[in-house]
């Protein structure tokens, strides 16, 4: 997938060229899970698989959306009548964009946009941010009036929230516009402050793996709820304003102030162990010492399997596999249930890693894993003029035309 393809399929779609192309990563994030609901901190990275956003102003008040991956052709809305609950399906997340934009005060008055992606759906790797981010990159500089990234995932998240209706935090949208190639993002997720965290895991001879289990199972639909209702009810026992308020040196103390309620005590000793992990993480890298991060992120799995819950057989299967095969730690990634986990080893061992964790799969009788190494990336960008290359040369002698066809 190129950006010249994203134009050359815009062309297809359309009958007119783009104006540009825009694109946004997936993200996985290394550790701090369920911590950004509790106003805690992550260490979200890029992925190098990006979704990409053809796209043309429209000036006529209606937004056409067309996706290479869904059917049913182009979706068709109108601006003025877009809000929250109006739209169904995969175009609920770019036409709320739209929306959040023109909430915030930007005069966009349509556009044409055609997605091309190769972020894996159902992974836990945030599609969805990746489409958001991009449509809100494409459609802000498509009018001139470009917010600077942070703001743009602020917009992004906000479309996910009140228009889709997704309580997702704030780490997949900021991950998605904010980070850099070679670093881990570490982000405050309440005040939204970040800093880049060097994490070059080739440059020392290590390679992260991602292992995408394909599954995701029916018993997270509302897991996520029930967990996020529960921690803010140990938030309210401990007379915090959230969980990332209890110090972890307190955190014997703050679980015997919640008595014999064992479900909630379990919930807030994830939570306030997994935020002093993403700490000890973040200094781990800063001082250059990425294997010793191995054991932090095998800890994070257990907290997240034995006391919030959220794991499953198959990424259960994957962590056992990799640290029997050797790796220097692994984890599940995400909300659980499925999805994804990671699996940090060393470059030379990858390979036999990488068997052991298909070869468990097939001895259990599960469909094979997708495996790939997650190189740090990018954030949100202009893709600029390579996918302009076809058809360039024609929009100053038939835009305006065209413009008043469609």
């Amino acid at each position: 997938m190129s950006a010249r393809q994203a134009a050359r399929s815009f062309r297809t779609v359309y009958g007119t060229a783009c104006e540009d192309v825009w694109e946004a990563p997936g993200r996985v994030n290394l550790i701090g899970e369920y911590t950004d609901v509790n106003d805690g901190f992550v260490l979200p990275l890029a992925l190098p698989h990006r979704t990409r956003v053809a796209a043309r102003a429209r000036r006529d008040g209606r937004l056409r959306l067309h996706s290479a991956a869904a059917r049913g052709g182009v979706v068709e809305l109108r601006v003025d009548r877009l809000a929250p609950g109006a739209v169904r399906g995969w175009a609920a997340y770019p036409a709320g964009v739209l929306w959040a934009l023109r909430e915030a005060g930007y005069d966009i008055a349509g556009a044409d946009l055609h997605v091309e992606s190769d972020v894996p759906v159902g992974a836990g790797l945030s599609s969805s941010a990746a489409l958001e981010v991009a449509t809100a990159l494409a459609l802000t500089e498509l009018h001139g009036r470009a917010p600077d990234r942070p703001e743009l995932a602020r917009l992004a998240r906000h479309a996910e929230n009140a228009f889709v209706g997704v309580p997702c935090g704030a780490m997949d949208q900021t991950a998605s516009a904010c980070c850099v190639t070679g670093h881990a993002l570490h982000l405050d997720t309440r005040s939204l402050a970040h800093r880049q965290v060097p994490f070059d895991p080739a440059g020392c001879g290590l390679v992260l793996l991602v292992v995408d289990t394909r599954v995701r199972h029916a018993l997270g639909d509302g897991a996520y709820a029930r967990r996020r209702a529960g921690c803010e009810a140990g938030a309210r026992a401990l007379g915090v304003r959230a969980l990332r308020d209890v110090p972890h040196d307190q955190l014997d103390a703050a679980l015997g102030a919640l008595g014999d309620d064992a479900a909630l005590r379990a919930l807030v000793r994830h939570v306030v162990s997994e935020n002093h992990r993403v700490a000890a993480v973040a200094a781990l890298l800063d001082a250059g010492d990425v294997r010793a991060a191995g054991p932090l992120l095998t800890a994070g799995h257990a907290s997240l399997r034995d006391d919030f819950a959220v794991s499953c057989p198959e990424l259960d299967l994957v962590v056992a596999a990799a640290l029997a095969a050797g790796a220097l730690g692994a984890r599940m990634t995400g909300a659980g249930f499925g999805g994804s986990a990671l699996v940090l080893a060393e470059e030379a061992a990858a390979g036999e890693v990488e068997r052991a964790v298909t070869g468990a799969f097939a001895a259990a009788g599960h469909r094979a894993p997708r495996v790939f190494a997650a190189t740090p990336g990018d954030g949100a960008r202009r893709s600029g003029q390579d996918g302009q290359q076809d058809g360039q040369q024609d929009v100053q002698q038939d835009g305006e035309r065209n413009e008043q066809r469609n």
